[in-house]
This record gives C-alpha cells, structure tokens and sequence, in this order.
C-alpha cells in the first residue's frame, strides 16, 4: 500500500517541493493550502511524478478547517501515515511597526497551525500507535534575527511544544514518532509575498539553499523520526553552535548586520501579500516551489547529506563547533571595522 501523507503549506516552497519528492513514491498526498490555484498546479505536478493527489483548501490556523481535512484524507486515501506541518506567513518588520492584528495572525498560522495540525494528525496516529509528525523548523527556531520578532517567536514556540509533547508520548510508550527538521534559508517565493515594511526588497540570509535540499532534509526526517531534530544545511549548524558558544558575540554581529543583510539593493516593489489572503487568488497564480534566488542558491549541502550518517556527522562536529566560534569572531571583527 502507498505511504498516506499530509503537508500543509503544500501548494508552494518546501511542502511543494516535498510534495514532488513522495509523489516519485507513489504516495497519496493530501495538499493543504489556502489558495486554489498553487493547490491545482500541485496536484498535476503530483499525478505526472506518479502520486495520488488529494486538494485540500484549509487555513491551518483554523482547527476546524484543519480537522476537517484530516477526516477528509482518512476518507478518501486512508489512515495516515505522515503529517508534515509546514504552512506559515509572516511580516518583515520591526516590532513596532507590527500591528497586533498582524502578530496573532502570524502567530495563528506559523504556530497554532502546527498546533493544530499535530492535534488533527495525533487523535488518528494515536488509537492505531503508529505514525509520524514532521515540524518544519528554522535556525531561527533558536536563534532569532532582528525584523522577523512574529517568526521567531513561532518558530521558538514550536520547539518548545514539540519537545513537551514528545516527552508526553516517551511517557505513554506511543509508537507515534514526533520530528523536527530544523531549516537554513531557503529559496522560496515567501520573500515575494511576505508582507514587508522593509524599504528594499527582502531576501534570505545567505547561504541560500534551493527548496530541494530542505525537502529532503524533510523527507529524511519522516524516514528516520526517532533522531528528536535534524539540522539541514551548513548555515543551520553553524548558527546554532555560535548560538551556544559565544551568543553574546553573535547578538552583536546580528545586532550590526541583521537589517542590511535580509535585503537586497533593489527598492521594495509594491505587491500584494499572502497574510490575511492566499498570494495565488483571484488570478489563479502559481508561484512554485523556487523564489527570485535561483542564481544564488545551493541546489545541494554538503552538511545536509552528511546528516543522514550520524556516526560521520559525530566526527565532524568538534571541527563544526570550532570553525563557527572563529568564522564569528572574525565576522564581528570586520563588521567593527567597516561601521
């Protein structure tokens, strides 16, 4: 029998692109997205790779919504057997000038959505104790930038559910598997869709990888769910370790070049956003798995395929750990001398 899966945010980016990588399987895909027209270019893309493709139109960040398209997956594909949560939105912006009736939206769907989404998925996997739960995380899940406050605090929040979570399922023995796949900066079209209040054009933190090499990491995370986190990506890995080595050297850093770095010299265009409405409707537009960053982004990472051998991954982290403690000191050395 074909793998059952559900990925929200599936009609564009990574759950797009995931989306392409268990259709190659021949899984039944339940696709989750607000907008109809990524949805319907998702699904044909699914039944060309050879999967079985399931449209969904849901906000995650509504309960309802969400169970009801759990209920209708179990209908239609049967039991399932992976829920990938990766649906968000957010504003690029300082604090201040976030509404707070665009913070709780962000937080309603880069959160609750995942909350939501675990609920749905856990009240199937659990009367069957099997299944699989992906959280689709970021660095920034751990250490935060300036002009993404909303994101950052999900994406922190989702690493504090699931870890309480996951505690709660080792104390009943459940054999549902609970995983995060934590990601670096990725070429998605969020940086076209985002509502921004940034005066150029906002684009991720270099170094930028192509949504295929976070689908994978994904991908692999679901294959092997009892590792708690996987770190996807190079830049991940050496955030996170000068995180816990020298933060307060890294707060600095960020501090003198976190504004400059997440936008590129172009003016900021006027467009619509994706907060409160889909980016593809009324047109129908799809928007695809890439955003604007082809020529600069990694279509691979060597630290991504070193991940999945955890025993070459143990021998390399003391040099990981020390080239990310030097590469920030010497960072925050040049940026003292240009400023």
């Amino acid at each position: 029998m074909p793998q059952v899966v559900v990925i929200t945010g599936a009609s564009a980016g990574i759950g797009r692109a995931t989306a392409r990588l268990y259709a190659r399987r021949g899984a039944s895909i339940t696709l989750i997205a607000r907008g109809r027209g990524g949805l319907e270019a998702a699904a044909a893309e699914v039944t060309e790779l050879g999967g079985h493709p399931l449209i969904h139109e849901a906000d995650t960040a509504d309960a309802r919504q969400t169970e009801a398209a759990a209920e209708a997956t179990e209908q239609a594909l049967g039991p399932i057997d992976v829920w990938i949560n990766c649906a968000f939105t957010s504003v690029f912006a300082p604090f201040a000038e976030i509404t707070p009736e665009e913070y709780r939206r962000v937080t309603d769907v880069a959160y609750l959505g995942f909350v939501n989404g675990t609920r749905a998925a856990l009240a199937r996997m659990l009367p069957r104790d099997r299944g699989t739960i992906v959280q689709v995380g970021s660095a920034l899940g751990e250490r935060a930038i300036p002009l993404q406050s909303a994101y950052c605090g999900a994406k922190h929040a989702i690493n504090g559910f699931t870890s309480s979570l996951r505690l709660e399922l080792l104390h009943r023995g459940s054999n549902v598997h609970l995983t995060i796949a934590q990601l670096p900066a990725v070429n998605t079209p969020q940086f076209s869709w985002v509502r921004s209040r940034l005066p150029r054009h906002p684009q991720p933190v270099p170094p930028i990888f192509q949504p295929e090499v976070a689908a994978r990491g994904v991908l692999h995370a679901a294959d092997h769910p009892k590792r708690k986190q996987y770190y996807i990506g190079a830049g991940t890995v050496a955030t996170v370790w000068a995180n816990r080595l020298a933060p307060a050297l890294l707060d600095r850093y960020l501090a003198r070049t976190g504004f400059g770095s997440q936008q590129t010299d172009s003016p900021a265009p006027a467009r619509p956003d994706n907060l409160f409405a889909p980016a593809d409707e009324p047109a129908g537009a799809d928007h695809g798995a890439h955003g604007a960053f082809d020529e600069r982004s990694h279509p691979r990472s060597w630290q991504a395929a070193l991940s999945r051998h955890p025993v070459v991954t143990a021998a390399t982290a003391a040099t990981g750990l020390a080239a990310a403690a030097v590469g920030l000191r010497r960072r925050l050395g040049g940026s003292r001398g240009a400023a």
